[in-house]
């Protein structure tokens, strides 16, 4: 008896209910609020498509266009060539050379009077630590003192320059694998390049960590002037952190082993700076909750949290050498899938349109063409040039000349006379490249299909062979 008014009391409630979602239904659909959100969600996944794979097709050579590119190309690199695992790597490393570099900066900082400031730094950086810090720092004057004085008084300096030459060949070693360089430098190229960094970025370093150190300790002594103070503190602030952007520059300029533009490499130092300086400041914030490591490891808690900081150092490092090497190389990346997918007839009409290029140039005489002069000039995607130079150069139509070897400089030119170069004689170059007849009794099996297409191909190769290159019209630029 008690069950049935339950129901009865129950069920009205459920439709009310349901009219009332009807009724909401109904009215999101009458003031368009279904049309919105399917406008709003068709419209997101047009962007990301776009960003995804379109804005390859893209030729414009926008500001936004070539960010899009530039993030693309990171993002992907970031995955594929494993920066994790690189860090890791690049922090072990770092580990066994930490003493010697420290030397070398405090070497570099005594010189400079900056020893004092470079200690107050590193206080400043882990202000729980100082402890251990006074403990590294006793070592890094020992190290000094070992490699200055004694028997053997230049052992201690060679082993400290070969520990730190070894660090950097890693380093160059990772940078190179991002930017696809498979040979890096010589023996002697790596002493004298390497010397001159561990002289350039120490300096930049010590200006970029103890500069705003220097300002509040000794120059804002000499201006004790309460308007002039603050604009000073802010001066100095900001030169601190130019020279931190500056550090990370030259570092993705001078390491890799390949020639990279100051501009690239200006915008991922100013990203890579600024990354590093917000994680200092994260890192000195977050040092108010390190007593559960201090509760945990005791005396070692300063060797995670150190191992933390190395780790995100190297993958905030890495990562603006991606950026450079994406920013400077974007025009790479352009039509990729057409490109990977491209037919044998228009590959024919990019490598003889090249060979134009080449010999207009020569006959001319004008300076070799560049390999950035074929893809500015003439919107050819810089991977499909350079895919088809290789290969000319590869068939002996065209060479590889030095234009300015300091630079590394390189232009292209007929590898014959130009009055030999016609478009049946590149075809039959590049149709004759590669293997063939390895298939046993191929011409038996199939022997009216073989004749028949040599004779064809045979007979429009003759007569493609009476256009000559010097006579077909290219648009001049």
């Amino acid at each position: 008896m008690c069950i049935a008014p339950r129901r009865n009391f129950f069920c009205p409630y459920s439709s009310f209910l349901e009219i009332k979602l009807l009724f909401l239904h109904n009215f999101l659909i009458s003031v368009g609020v279904k049309e919105k959100i399917t406008y709003i969600y068709d419209r997101l996944l047009s962007v990301w498509n776009y960003c995804a794979q379109g804005v390859w097709s893209d030729s414009r050579t926008t500001f936004k266009v070539n960010l899009i590119k530039t993030l693309n190309i990171t993002v992907k690199s970031f995955f594929n060539t494993d920066i994790q695992t690189q860090a890791c790597a690049m922090t072990h490393r770092t580990l066994l050379a930490i003493v010697p570099a420290l030397a070398l900066i405090f070497a570099i900082g005594r010189g400079f009077g900056f020893q004092n400031l470079l200690q107050e730094e590193l206080f400043k950086i882990l202000p729980t630590q100082k402890q251990a810090i006074s403990h590294a720092l006793g070592f890094v004057d020992s190290y000094l003192d070992q490699a200055s004085e004694g028997v053997f008084v230049g052992v201690g300096i060679v082993f400290l320059l070969w520990t730190l030459i070894s660090l950097l060949g890693s380093v160059e070693d990772s940078f190179n694998l991002i930017w696809g360089v498979k040979q890096g430098r010589s023996i002697w190229r790596k002493l004298s390049d390497y010397t001159a960094m561990m002289l350039i970025l120490p300096v930049l370093m010590i200006c970029g960590g103890g500069l705003s150190i220097f300002v509040n300790n000794t120059i804002l002594s000499f201006f004790d002037f309460p308007f002039l103070s603050p604009l000073m503190s802010v001066f100095f602030e900001v030169a601190s952190y130019l020279f931190t952007c500056l550090f990370f520059a030259a570092v993705y300029i001078l390491i890799p082993s390949t020639k990279v533009k100051i501009y690239n490499a200006l915008i991922s130092g100013a990203f890579a700076g600024t990354a590093f300086l917000v994680l200092q400041w994260l890192f000195v914030s977050g040092q108010l909750y390190v007593s559960k490591y201090n509760a945990i490891y005791g005396s070692f808690s300063f060797l995670p949290l150190l191992l933390l900081w190395l780790q995100l150092v190297w993958v905030i490092c890495l990562t603006g050498c991606l950026i450079c090497y994406a920013s400077q190389n974007i025009f790479q990346f352009s039509f990729s899938d057409q490109i990977s997918d491209i037919s044998d007839r228009y590959k024919d009409k990019v490598y003889i349109g090249i060979v134009a290029i080449i010999v207009d140039h020569f006959i001319q005489s004008k300076p070799p063409v560049t390999l950035e002069d074929i893809i500015i000039k003439y919107n050819i995607p810089s991977r499909l040039a350079a895919m088809a130079t290789d290969k000319l150069c590869e068939i002996d139509v065209v060479s590889k000349v030095v234009i300015d070897a300091k630079h590394e400089l390189f232009g292209y030119q007929p590898a014959v006379s130009p009055d030999k170069l016609t478009i049946g004689y590149i075809l039959a170059k590049i149709d004759n490249d590669g293997s063939s007849d390895f298939i046993p009794n191929l011409d038996e099996n199939f022997g009216d299909i073989s004749s028949e297409l040599d004779s064809l191909i045979n007979g429009f190769i003759h007569n493609a062979s009476n256009i000559p290159i010097k006579e077909l019209k290219i648009r001049q630029l």
